[in-house]
């Protein structure tokens, strides 16, 4: 039971281990674990929670994990199935901070966010893993697909080159660009998204057990969609450079390339009447709605009422945590004096402004400090915004924790917390006031989860 007044050391421990529940709720070892089974030497597959499973004779099975969870996945799948139909071909692609070794499987570490050479080497096995295989065997890809896989296995279509697209990548994150629109220009400058890896894998099966890190679960936006169709189009990513204001700045590789697509010079992503979507499938195993579920339960558990703010939160960080104060200003007036637990789940966007250090967690946990104080909110408080990766941004940090007297900690540490905000220094401003949420790497990633806890 929760003591009859909260301070802030209990609600800073409330909100931690609520957030560790959601976090624990995207294992993706368990996950995988739940929807494969071994049965008379045969593999079964889960489709969904209808208890409909996909079945075949096959021969041999291929295993490509690639995202921030492939090792627990990969792990997972061998656990399971048996190993004489194991092809001795596994392999695993993740970011650096989550390589684990892994029995039997090629374990390689890549640049996230940003994409670099071992990623692109491990995109090239990935690829000669697809397209070796035959008919009657299956890729269990089990393709393996959790987030972070759009910059881990970077294949870049010619001409454009690695560096180029990271260039491309680059702006595209500055502009402050949603995830959706960032992959749908990698899709269209990848060899393997934008269902690229499914057609490499015809005509042998294909079947992709997916850890959702994109609110709302668009098939075709997780790791840029290498196993679905994609109804982007060349049009749609040109527009979208247009839009940013970033076609000019782009490499001249790049615009030459989508104009080659436009004009029907170039091949299009795989579209939904691609014949090697006959032999492919999906099971979504996790998501940021199962963690929003699971961090709910949490907070009702220990003692608070706890209410769902927002389970799609996106937009400017900043402006986001402005929305939450007054939200909450208005929600404590008719809480009595029970705690309450004000709960989101999403992925919000910064565009960048300064030159400072941070993520997005970081950004909407000091503004939400900042806006806070300014509007005098109420009673004891803390406020978590996070990754369920454990990493936020180019940062070691998951996110921020913040309370009523984060301000008052960065003033007295010498911080002006307004002109840290507008440089985008989130981090500075954060460690300052020992206000960093430190978890180190999770190995999950199903986007990220906002805790507001307080006491009246």
């Amino acid at each position: 039971m929760l003591p009859p007044n909260l301070s802030i050391p209990d609600l800073r421990k409330s909100a931690s281990n609520i957030f560790q529940a959601g976090v624990a709720a995207a294992d993706p070892y368990q996950a995988v674990k739940g929807c494969l089974l071994a049965e008379n030497d045969k593999l079964q597959i889960l489709r969904d929670d209808t208890g409909d499973k996909r079945t075949g004779s096959w021969t041999k099975i291929h295993l490509i994990a690639f995202g921030k969870a492939a090792c627990p996945m990969i792990r997972a799948a061998i656990d399971i199935i048996p190993a004489h139909y194991l092809s001795g071909q596994a392999i695993a692609v993740t970011n650096y901070d989550n390589v684990k070794p892994v029995r039997g499987v090629n374990v390689i570490g890549a640049g996230h966010p940003l994409p670099d050479e071992a990623g692109f080497n491990a995109a090239k096995l990935c690829a000669k893993i697809a397209q070796d295989a035959k008919a009657g065997e299956l890729v269990l890809v089990l393709v393996l697909v959790s987030g972070g896989g759009s910059a881990l296995i970077p294949y870049p279509v010619d001409p454009v080159s690695l560096q180029e697209k990271i260039r491309t990548t680059d702006l595209l994150l500055a502009s402050g660009a949603t995830i959706n629109q960032v992959n749908c220009i990698r899709k269209h400058l990848s060899q393997l998204k934008g269902g690229g890896l499914a057609r490499m894998v015809a005509p042998a099966d294909c079947h992709a057990l997916i850890l959702s890190d994109v609110i709302g679960d668009d098939l075709s936006a997780i790791a840029s969609g290498p196993t679905v169709p994609d109804e982007t189009t060349f049009d749609d990513a040109i527009g979208l450079l247009k839009f940013k204001n970033i076609w000019h700045k782009v490499p001249e590789s790049v615009r030459h390339y989508l104009e080659c697509g436009q004009q029907g010079e170039a091949r299009e992503t795989a579209k939904p009447d691609d014949a090697c979507f006959a032999q492919t499938s999906h099971t979504l195993i996790g998501s940021n709605t199962i963690s929003v579920k699971a961090i709910m339960k949490t907070a009702q558990e220990q003692g608070f009422d706890a209410f769902l703010y927002n389970a799609n939160l996106c937009g400017e960080a900043r402006d986001e945590a402005e929305k939450l104060v007054q939200f909450a200003l208005t929600h404590i007036n008719t809480a009595g004096n029970r705690p309450i637990a004000l709960l989101a789940g999403g992925e919000t966007t910064v565009t960048l402004k300064g030159n400072g250090r941070g993520g997005r967690n970081q950004e909407m946990a000091f503004a939400f400090a900042i806006r806070a104080e300014q509007a005098k909110l109420p009673g004891n408080w803390v406020f978590l915004s996070g990754g369920t990766d454990g990493r936020d941004g180019p940062t070691d940090a998951a996110g921020g924790m913040v309370d009523s007297g984060t301000i008052q900690r960065m003033q007295a540490a010498g911080i002006n917390p307004a002109e840290l905000l507008a440089n985008n220094d989130s981090y500075r401003a954060l460690k300052a006031s020992h206000d960093l949420l430190m978890t180190g790497a999770t190995g999950t990633n199903v986007a990220d989860l906002q805790v507001l806890l307080i006491q009246p």
